[in-house]
């Protein structure tokens, strides 16, 4: 097998890169809904500083990479900031500061996600799959942490979450120090301009369109999971555990089918594939027994998120020049994880708020929103989206 000449430098980043995600995202909501009583609307908003920050953070960033500043410094002073403002938000429990402090830190932290991959395909083109393995496998393994930590030291107020992704914020700034020289070559364009250009092609504006959409039907999975299986016997201890089997999944689907399926079938079928995993995923949660099979369904989530999102990320870096990669990469952020997940995050968070009778949520008349939706999505993707 052949790896890229900075696969050890690459790999370590994007390791961290989503150990830090993975540390809070699955688990935040349950201490904003339990130890912290609030609302699954005011838990939505909290949620939706991330995909509020994706709509803004990624384009400024992305235009300075392609341009002026060397993509690799940019992630280390976000991700400094990032650890000082997650410090901050691990001890605060009112709504208002949380949510000021969660949109500085989700500012500073998706500003990194499109460069990084920008830096993957740019670094390790002949096959990046060697690199995006380590998301996965990151975000499993401090699921598992994470878990281990609560079995030994008890679940408190749900704050270790955030004091965990801020200790690996200030690793992962360590790490990108040590990344292969990445310097702009936007030339004389605007490189935003020109990504933006091309949304005028059709087929490529059905691809953003459909992604945007899809795609923040994740943020069901991501508010409610947590909750959903506290509520069906699951213990919240094994909890961060159970849903790291999505991620284990998922290194396993990034190695072994990323490369292989996309080539076999094209990006308008894999992309389907991917879709299609989400909706079985909340076809199962719609069952909502037995235990074990809620616990493997998590794999779905995984092999979805392969297919789909990193599969989206690999068709925009075939569609677009090399000199606008990262401004590229950052637009397929805004749509999925800016516009989509926010729309997403305001959607589940009032599906949940109008699903609760008499202090309980009534998961079957939650889930069946995403189901629809994303339903939806795999027939446009299948009738209309052609991928060339």
């Amino acid at each position: 097998m052949h790896l890229p000449p900075h696969y050890l430098a690459l790999s370590a980043m994007f390791f961290m890169e989503f150990a830090v995600w993975g540390a809070w995202m699955p688990v935040l909501a349950a201490r904003l809904l339990g130890p912290l009583k609030m609302s699954g609307k005011q838990t939505g908003w909290i949620y939706a500083t991330f995909p509020l920050a994706s709509m803004i953070s990624p384009l400024v960033f992305g235009q300075l990479a392609d341009k002026w500043v060397d993509a690799g410094w940019i992630l280390v002073g976000c991700h400094l900031v990032g650890a000082v403002l997650l410090l901050l938000a691990a001890r605060l429990e009112r709504f208002w500061p949380l949510l000021v402090t969660m949109f500085l830190y989700s500012t500073a932290y998706t500003a990194t996600l499109p460069l990084a991959n920008a830096m993957v395909f740019r670094h390790a083109a002949a096959n990046p799959p060697n690199v995006f393995i380590w998301a996965p496998v990151a975000w499993a393994l401090v699921g598992y942490f994470l878990t281990g930590l609560r079995q030994v030291k008890g679940t408190g107020n749900g704050s270790d979450c955030l004091y965990l992704a801020a200790l690996l914020s200030l690793v992962t700034a360590a790490v990108c120090v040590f990344q292969p020289v990445t310097p702009p070559q936007g030339g004389q364009g605007q490189p935003m301009l020109e990504a933006l250009a091309m949304l005028k092609n059709g087929d490529y504006l059905t691809f953003i369109l459909v992604s945007l959409v899809v795609s923040g039907m994740m943020q069901f999975y991501f508010l409610g999971s947590s909750q959903f299986m506290q509520d069906t016997g699951i213990s919240s201890k094994n909890v961060p555990g159970a849903m790291a089997m999505a991620q284990a999944v998922q290194a396993l689907a990034t190695l072994a089918a990323l490369g292989v399926v996309y080539d076999k079938l094209g990006a308008k079928w894999t992309l389907a594939a991917g879709a299609t995993s989400w909706f079985l995923l909340y076809v199962v949660y719609m069952a909502g027994r037995p235990r074990w099979l809620l616990v493997c369904a998590q794999g779905l989530h995984g092999l979805a998120y392969v297919l789909f999102i990193m599969g989206g990320w690999k068709y925009v870096n075939q569609a677009a020049p090399t000199a606008i990669s990262g401004s590229a990469q950052a637009l397929i952020t805004l749509a999925t994880m800016g516009i989509g997940l926010f729309l997403g995050t305001q959607l589940a968070g009032a599906t949940m708020q109008r699903a609760t009778d008499a202090g309980r949520i009534q998961w079957r008349r939650v889930w069946i929103v995403p189901l629809t939706i994303v339903l939806a999505g795999v027939v446009v993707l299948a009738l209309v989206f052609q991928g060339k």
